[in-house]
């Protein structure tokens, strides 16, 4: 799947580890990667996945030191 521009839902879970219902839950709850319609199809660019994995990992590092500095301050 190295040479594609864009993924199917299917394939875009596939790749990142997640089940279709994690995607969807992300997606319902405004986290999930952007997304393209064309035609009749549903895809994730590239761009979009690399877009959203970089956002993903910034919230975890955030949450992590939110945490961390809880944990200091009790």
């Amino acid at each position: 799947m190295d040479d594609l521009l864009a993924f199917s839902i299917e394939q875009f879970c596939h790749l990142h580890g997640i089940s279709r219902a994690k995607f969807y839950e992300l997606r319902d709850e405004g986290e999930g990667p952007t997304l393209m319609h064309v035609g009749t199809r549903v895809l994730i660019s590239r761009e979009a996945a690399e877009q959203w994995r970089r956002r993903m990992e910034r919230e975890d590092k955030a949450e992590a030191a939110e945490t961390k500095a809880e944990a200091s301050a009790a």
